[in-house]
């Protein structure tokens, strides 16, 4: 049987193709290209247990922020604590709630066109 083996990509409907791809590129320190806009990001390899996940939620989820947005991203940081607060300065749309768990160190920023992302720590020691 044939099988997802990463994230292929995260593709994002926008009003403005140009200046969300450089909100990314300052904000969250994307590699955009701006011919295309977007961006590679690197895969971790086979085993990983920090790699990308997939995950379906419930349709009535709050998690993705207060709008009826389909989709949130996720994406893994060295420091969540030092994202947030870079964030911040820059007058970005942070959410003041965190969550630290068994799965890592989570926060969340909007970005201009009110898609949620998650920022992702992972734990030093993965869960069991």
């Amino acid at each position: 049987m044939e099988k997802v083996i990463g994230i292929g990509g995260v593709f994002v409907r926008s009003r403005d193709r140009k200046a969300l791809a450089g909100w990314y590129k300052e904000h969250l320190g994307l590699d955009i290209d701006e011919e295309w806009c977007g961006a590679i990001l690197p895969s971790a390899p086979p085993g990983d247990p920090n790699g990308g996940i997939w995950s379906a939620f419930p349709e009535e989820t709050e998690y993705f922020g207060p709008n009826q947005r389909q989709f949130m991203v996720n994406f893994h940081v060295a420091d969540r604590d030092a994202m947030l607060a870079q964030l911040r300065e820059a007058g970005c749309d942070v959410e003041d709630k965190t969550e630290d768990n068994d799965y890592g160190r989570f926060g969340w920023v909007t970005d201009p066109e009110g898609n949620r992302i998650e920022l992702w720590q992972p734990p030093e020691t993965p869960p069991s």
